[in-house]
């Protein structure tokens, strides 16, 4: 085995360590840095549904950075948030997400 081939190999554990500490940089970077939107603080955190849309699209609709439309840009970002959450996201607080969802929906004429 040559010298390179030696070097280029780390053990399983070092690149698992590696792929979570890489993993979690590119959510907090797509979160914080994202083209698409500059979210409000604390937007997912809000109680209320409707509240939480309307931050949403005026967040979209005064983006310049954003590659698709008002609507496709908010509701991408919802639903990004709660994918990433998966499972540690409680059912309550999904339901008012979705319920957000559903608020956005309506805003832009698209129930």
């Amino acid at each position: 085995m040559t010298r390179s081939a030696v070097v280029e190999r780390a053990p399983s554990s070092y690149r698992r360590g590696m792929a979570a500490s890489k993993k979690d940089r590119w959510s907090q970077d797509v979160t914080e840095g994202s083209d698409s939107l500059d979210l409000d603080d604390g937007v997912f955190t809000l109680d209320d549904p409707a509240e939480i849309a309307r931050s949403l699209q005026r967040s979209a609709e005064s983006s310049d950075r954003r590659k698709s439309s008002p609507y496709a840009s908010a509701m991408s970002m919802l639903t990004f948030y709660m994918n990433r959450a998966g499972d540690q996201l409680p059912a309550e607080r999904r339901d008012v997400l979705d319920e957000a969802k559903q608020e956005l929906r309506r805003l832009y004429g698209r129930d």
